[in-house]
């Protein structure tokens, strides 16, 4: 890694830009959620569609398995404010288009599939510039810092979006719920007018006033940064942790949720689907706050594996525990790994990456991350049809917990001098 990490708690939040970029971003991300909540109840009342929620899930993850190398390579040769802000404006867009459907009554599946297309297409655009721009603000220094509340800010969308969704679609209706959830991406944009920072001024990219832009690559050569992931090995390995998180738990969690619920709170099945999930996600965000306060597991590659092993001891536990109170513990631990394993992954990637690089090796970890969902979703219903959810689960715990450790043998055994740390 580059230097050593600032020692300040909470330093990028003592950062005036990058405190508001953390902001505005889990404003965006919130915003995002509030979206899911309003689009796919109104779907499925209208369509009662099967073969849509599964598109849903599809169409979300599938753009960023195979464009976010390549917006990764656009992170690295143009402002990254604008291609946020072009991002923005693209969940703005769906959102309004969302909502003058609802209101006029004139929702087709067609229309459905466009946008849920563009919603998923602007989250993969959004990715690889995001962090950049937190590389941008705060440095080699601080970026594990930021790095850790970025995804602790986001793990509280997570939690709020569903609130502040449900809150709109009780009280005003889905369609001018639609709107006012286009106001949720203004800070974030408008903030992106006021800030000088590109993206490049610490190295990776084009400055405007210092930097020749780097030449024109094709969406095929933008590939070519996996050859540069390959000899990278501590990148490599975390590349391969976040696909094995990916393809086994992803979001398995959260669709399986109503069935635990079920299981675990006998007739109480609905208040217990409500603790569940808040405890999923109150994991992510008490851990990811406890993290920055005490400053006790650097951002280290076995602290990446030790995080993914005990997700996946998590994940086993709770899949195997008849008792809500062992259930509540397990995912509130687990949300603990998750965001200590992502927040460590992310900085070593970042911290690795050669300068020249950064914004596509970014978009390959976003490619592995993210993208391999689409496959854990479509594994998740195989064995859930096969063998029952509860085992899918448990399964899916059990290959993390072995994958992981696997990788962890491989990257930290030692190795003779002259390979790539």
């Amino acid at each position: 890694m580059q230097g050593v990490e600032d020692p300040r708690r909470f330093a990028a939040l003592r950062n005036r830009n990058s405190g508001t970029y953390i902001a505005g971003g889990a404003l965006s991300m919130m915003a995002d959620n509030v979206e899911h909540v309003l689009a796919y109840w109104v779907l499925w009342q209208t369509f009662q569609s099967p073969w849509l929620v599964g598109f849903q899930i599809v169409s979300h993850w599938l753009p960023f398995l195979l464009f976010s190398v390549y917006a990764g390579a656009l992170a690295q040769r143009f402002d990254c404010r604008r291609i946020i802000q072009i991002a923005q404006a693209l969940f703005m867009l769906v959102s309004i288009c969302w909502g003058v459907l609802f209101l006029t009554g004139t929702l087709e599946l067609w229309h459905a599939c466009v946008l849920l297309v563009l919603h998923g297409m602007a989250g993969c655009l959004w990715m690889p510039a995001e962090q950049l721009m937190l590389y941008d603000f705060v440095g080699p220094r601080q970026l594990p810092s930021a790095v850790r509340i970025n995804a602790t800010f986001r793990s509280l969308a997570f939690i709020a979006g569903p609130v502040v969704g449900s809150a709109l679609l009780i009280g005003i209706g889905p369609a001018y719920g639609m709107f006012v959830n286009v106001l949720f991406y203004l800070p974030l944009t408008i903030f992106l007018f006021r800030t000088r920072f590109t993206g490049h001024a610490r190295g990776g990219g084009p400055d405007v006033a210092e930097r020749p832009t780097p030449p024109r690559m094709s969406f095929f050569a933008a590939f070519s940064v996996l050859g540069t992931v390959r000899r990278h090995r501590q990148i490599l390995g975390m590349i391969m942790l976040t696909a094995l998180a990916g393809m086994t738990i992803g979001h398995l969690l959260q669709n399986a949720m109503p069935e635990f619920a079920e299981i675990l709170g006998g007739g109480a099945g609905g208040a217990a689907y409500g603790i569940l999930l808040f405890a999923n996600g109150a994991g992510g965000v008490i851990g990811g706050f406890l993290l920055e306060a005490t400053r006790k597991v650097p951002p280290t590659a076995p602290t990446a594996v030790g995080s993914a092993i005990l997700l996946g001891v998590a994940v086993v536990v709770f899949a195997s525990s008849g008792s809500l109170v062992v259930a509540v513990i397990a995912l509130a631990i687990g949300g603990l790994a998750k965001i200590t394993a992502e927040s460590t992954e992310m900085s070593i990637v970042q911290l690795q990456a050669p300068d020249a690089e950064r914004g596509r090796v970014i978009g390959a970890y976003t490619m592995f991350s993210s993208g391999t969902m689409t496959f854990g979703g479509v594994t998740a219903g195989l064995l859930g049809s096969l063998f029952g959810i509860q085992s899918a689960v448990l399964l899916a715990g059990v290959v993390l917990l072995v994958g992981a450790s696997a990788v962890g043998v491989w990257l930290l055994a030692p190795r003779r001098r002259g390979n790539d740390s």
